[in-house]
Parts: structure tokens; C-alpha cells; sequence
């Protein structure tokens, strides 16, 4: 049950980084790194105008967990408030014991003895 509470309020980030379609680096923890191939600023060229278009791109995926584990029992309606109190009944019942040791067979002989088998075939515990 615990691990089930874990995991459902555990959030996580993937971050990933593609050069053209080729998956370079990713992290779950941190930046991933760059491949080194982002656009470069010329200063001295005289084709600032133009805008390079970058074969590099960064992607995320975030997986949120969830905040508010509160459950209500006002929200229930009857057909589970009956499952609820049934499953408890039984569950507190589980464990209580009996008030004396029952042995089904203690009316029963044990059956009668045909032929002794250790003295037939020969073996004695020493």
C-alpha cells in the first residue's frame, strides 16, 4: 500500500535533446546536454539579416503526480458504503480466535497396523 502511495505522488521531468532525428542526450534529473551544433551569432557577416534555422531541438515531458490523497466518505454512495463496512466486518473478524482447540478426528481410531513396515524392509533409525 505504501509503495502504491509512492508512486502515485511521484513526479518526474525527461528531457530530451535531438540533433536533426537522432536522439543525442537525454536526462531525468538535470539539463540535457547540448551537441555542441547550436546556431552560432556571426558578428563580421554581412548576412545578419538572415536567420539560420537550427537542426537542434529540446523537448520535455513532464509527468505530474498527484497533491490531494484526502478521500471522503461523504462522496460514497450506499452500494459502497456497504462494500466498505462488509470488508471491515469481515477483516476485524479474521483474527479473532476460537474459544477452544477443535480436533475433527478425535473421535476416530487411528487405523490397524497390516504389517510393520520398518521391520519388513529393515530400516532402523540409529
Amino acid at each position: 500500500m505504501a509503495l502504491l502511495v509512492l508512486f502515485s505522488t511521484f513526479s518526474f521531468t525527461v528531457e530530451q535533446h535531438y540533433c536533426g532525428d537522432t536522439l543525442v542526450d537525454f536526462s531525468m534529473f538535470g539539463k540535457a546536454e547540448s551537441c555542441g551544433m547550436d546556431i552560432q551569432q556571426l558578428s563580421n557577416s554581412h548576412d545578419d539579416n538572415l536567420k539560420k534555422i537550427g537542426c537542434c531541438e529540446d523537448e520535455t515531458l513532464s509527468v505530474l503526480g498527484l497533491d490531494d490523497l484526502k478521500v471522503s466518505l461523504e462522496k460514497l454512495n450506499f452500494e459502497q458504503h456497504k462494500f466498505v463496512v462488509s470488508f471491515v466486518y469481515s477483516y476485524l473478524n479474521l483474527f479473532e480466535g476460537l474459544q477452544e482447540n477443535i480436533v475433527p478426528f478425535n473421535h476416530y481410531p487411528p487405523p490397524l497396523l497390516v504389517k510393520d513396515i520398518p521391520i519388513l524392509h529393515q530400516t532402523f533409525l540409529i
